[in-house]
């Protein structure tokens, strides 16, 4: 008798151990690089994606400028105004919220939160300049021309 045995029913070819299928292409299907090439003694392992940081590195806060900037705005706006006849009135108003705006824009620059200090500064003396200055500037100039038209 031969070492392979006939398939059942004493016919057909000799029947053959059943066979392991092979992992998937030739790698292996657990452990470490699954699906992946395992690398050679030349070659280092990747490192892991995205190492975690430590604390107190994370990205710095972006500059917060708005303020200082629509005080700068409304200020100038505020003094052309101002400067007009017919819009003084408005050139009060922004001049105040120029005030308001620039004052909380410096404070944002002393703390280290904004970077244009020199806008909120802008915005703030041409707050002062539009509320207070050009007013009583106009003010004065209209009481010279009442006093010598009275004089006529």
């Amino acid at each position: 008798m031969s070492d392979t045995n006939p398939a059942p029913g004493g016919f057909g070819p000799p029947s053959q151990p059943p066979q392991q299928p092979a992992p998937g292409y030739g790698y292996p299907q657990s452990g470490p690089g699954y699906g992946y090439p395992q690398s050679g003694p030349g070659y280092p392992a990747a490192p892991p994606v995205g190492y975690p940081q430590a604390p107190g590195y994370a990205m710095p806060m972006q500059p917060s400028n708005g303020m200082g900037t629509t005080g700068m705005v409304l200020g100038i706006i505020g003094v052309v105004c101002s400067l007009t006849f017919f819009l003084w009135f408005f050139g009060v108003i922004l001049g105040i919220l120029g005030i308001i705006f620039g004052a909380i824009g410096r404070g944002k620059a002393n703390r280290g939160e904004a970077t244009n200090k020199g806008a909120a500064t802008a915005g703030l003396v041409c707050g002062i300049i539009a509320t207070v200055v050009l007013p009583l500037l106009g003010i004065l100039v209209f009481a010279s021309l009442m006093s010598s038209a009275s004089t006529f």
